[in-house]
């Protein structure tokens, strides 16, 4: 029942999030676009203080946008804000993230070939890294250090490839994408909340006292100019670590950290391109040197050939030794040779090919229900799953061959079992890839 109702709950915030998130990225990107648009006014409006307008068409109306450099001649009765877009976002993200990274750690959050953590420790471990890591940002941020925005933003790419490199090296593969995606959603909302609303409450407050904005407030202002610039170039990277959960063959890579910093200089850059763009610059070497790296990325990160070939004979072991951790899957088969069994090792992929038979069926299905079945069945019996992932079961050989594909590039890439929870050993995963290939 738990696991039923925390399926609703990921259900409705999974929802909220995207809506939210849209409306965050939605209202960044145009306002990003609105400042870089805006071209020097007319005389008179220069002289009521507009520093820039634009017109534009839109929905079968005119509009006329200004933008004045500091306060206009009087209060507007109407102001409107823009903030509760990104504390949505940031919410409902955190919501996600203790439903499904904290209430499922085993599955999710924690790979015990890094670290053997408990529920608890990984959940602390987690919060620390996250918040330890947003302080840091704060700490910078607030110095004299982010004043200046090149070496700001230089700092702040450096921590970001540590934080990437330490996440590996302490959770699963999957939850590493998802910390980096948390601590950029963090900064950002830290930015609106601490930064970028503080500057605007200054600059209000002043216009509402009839009162000259003074050094202070310009002070906060340069900062939330260099927040919201950060805002700016971290959006693509957020929105691509939100979705790669779809995506383990960019987490599950071995370099799976440096795969996420390829992606985020590869985004960022395509950003940079548009912001040049909208100030009327046209630099095309900013797409270029993005297709450039995403081809390089692709060529470094493609797996090696599968080879489809017939599994091993009935006499061979279809599991090799376990350490004393992990149960050995049962064969249907009794094995007689030993020496047979010698030439079974976790380096090798191939062992002497015979037609798949039922025996060999029957010794692969041993595996599958012992490492995979767990979750992927009917009725799952793995905690925290009320229904099998993606709505895919794996009971029998018909089974694997009606998910081939995915099947192939899941455990080919480590992507599955999720963490390893059923400890999937490396002579079996590299069986189950043969056997299924063949299908």
């Amino acid at each position: 029942m738990g696991a039923y109702l925390l399926e609703w709950l990921s259900l409705f915030f999974r929802w909220f999030h995207v809506i939210a998130g849209v409306a965050w990225i939605g209202a960044s990107f145009y306002f990003v676009w609105l400042d870089l648009s805006l071209r020097k006014p007319p005389q008179w409006k220069t002289d009521k203080g507009i520093s820039g307008d634009l017109w534009a068409v839109h929905g079968g109306g005119f509009y006329e946008i200004a933008k004045y450099k500091l306060e206009p001649e009087e209060m507007p009765k109407t102001l409107h804000w823009f903030k509760w877009e990104a504390y949505t976002t940031w919410l409902t993200g955190a919501a996600m993230m203790s439903i499904v990274y904290y209430a499922n750690a085993t599955a999710y959050l924690i790979d015990p070939s890094k670290i053997a953590f408990t529920d608890v420790g990984a959940i602390a471990t987690s919060l620390l890294f996250l918040f330890g890591s947003y302080f840091i940002y704060e700490v910078i941020v607030r110095s004299h250090l982010g004043k200046n925005a090149l070496i700001f933003s230089t700092l702040i790419f450096i921590l970001l490839v540590i934080a990437s490199w330490g996440s590996y090296q302490l959770f699963s593969d999957r939850a590493s994408f998802i910390h980096i995606g948390a601590i950029l959603g963090t900064v950002m909302v830290g930015n609106v909340f601490f930064g970028i609303m503080p500057a605007q409450r200054a600059l209000v407050d002043c216009v509402q006292r009839g009162e000259k904005p003074g050094k202070e407030v310009a002070e906060l202002a340069l900062q939330a100019k260099n927040r919201s610039l950060m805002n700016n170039y971290f959006t693509l990277p957020l929105i691509f670590t939100m979705i790669s959960n779809h995506y383990p063959m960019m987490y599950a890579h071995e370099q799976g950290w440096l795969v996420l910093v390829f992606v985020g200089v590869i985004t960022a850059t395509a950003r940079h391109y548009f912001n040049q763009k909208h100030l009327g610059h046209k630099k095309p070497r900013y797409l270029v040197i993005p297709a450039i790296l995403t081809v390089l990325l692709i060529i470094w990160m493609r797996p090696e050939p599968i080879e489809p070939a017939p599994v091993v004979s009935a006499t061979a072991s279809a599991v090799p030794t376990t350490n004393n951790s992990t149960p050995p899957a049962t064969s249907a088969v009794t094995d007689t040779n030993a020496d047979t069994n010698a030439t079974v090792s976790t380096s090798t992929t191939t062992t002497e090919a015979v037609p798949v038979s039922a025996s060999a069926d029957d010794a692969m299905m041993n595996v599958v229900q012992t490492r995979c079945s767990t979750c992927h069945a009917a009725q799952p019996t793995q905690q925290g799953f009320a229904a099998p992932p993606a709505g895919i079961i794996l009971q029998s050989p018909n089974d694997l061959k009606t998910h081939k594909a995915k099947i192939v590039t899941a455990v080919q890439t480590g992507y599955m079992p999720l963490g390893n929870i059923t400890q999937l050993t490396d002579a079996e995963r590299q069986q189950l890839v043969a056997y299924v290939s063949a299908l």
